[in-house]
């Protein structure tokens, strides 16, 4: 007997990010965000930088960081086309998957910062992704050309078990904010429990009105 197979609703194509149905639901709590939750995050933070800031900041996909980490000889040379030499801010996700495909229990964020020739590691749960994260940063210095130091940052701590993307989203927002408006790092402070669970709503909404304005222009 012949079965059908009902596919999942395509909410949104942006970019190189393509949302179902199921990845936007996990922006309700208490679900813990996908690769393609914070792909779409850092693609829409980065499509919607001010012209001073495009071309000084990258955002790399989980996919790309997550490649950094588990690929050391070839990171350099995969990474070539994207002159990451020359940005002054890099932000990559950091899972603590020990393989190459998706997974993981633990999100949290690696900053390089040109500025100060270091990177700087913010995890919502201290500690937690200290290993990964300093793999990360030892396969990606050989491609940049200050030698970077290292070192874990006090990064706003969440309070459940299923936060911590949501945590490297914010974060990574305010970090870009800080770098346009030369803030320092209180503006962190800024990222609650409750700021957090408000910008789940806000990047919801984002993605709906982002989808309703895409059906209107393919009617």
């Amino acid at each position: 007997m012949a079965t059908s197979v009902k596919m999942e609703q395509i909410v949104l194509s942006y970019g190189d990010c393509l949302l179902r149905s199921s990845d936007v639901a996990l922006l309700d709590a208490p679900h813990w965000l996908n690769d393609n939750v914070i792909g779409f995050i850092f693609e829409y933070l980065a499509s919607n930088l001010p012209q001073s800031l495009s071309e000084r900041i990258a955002f790399l996909s989980p996919e790309v960081s997550q490649f950094i980490k588990c690929c050391e000889r070839d990171a350099p040379e995969f990474l070539g086309p994207l002159d990451l030499p020359s940005k002054e801010l890099i932000l990559l996700p950091v899972n603590d998957n020990a393989g190459s495909e998706a997974g993981g229990t633990h999100w949290s964020l690696l900053a390089y910062v040109r500025q100060f020739q270091s990177y700087l590691h913010y995890d919502s749960a201290s500690g937690t992704n200290a290993p990964h994260a300093r793999l990360m940063a030892r396969s990606l210095s050989p491609l940049l050309r200050d030698n970077p130091c290292y070192r874990e940052e006090n990064a706003p701590t969440q309070h459940n078990s299923y936060d911590c993307g949501m945590y490297v989203a914010c974060v990574a927002e305010a970090l870009c904010e800080q770098l346009l408006h030369g803030q320092d790092s209180l503006i962190l402070q800024k990222i609650t429990p409750q700021y957090v669970t408000q910008k789940r709503s806000v990047w919801k909404e984002t993605i709906n009105g982002l989808s309703r304005l895409s059906n209107k222009q393919c009617l």
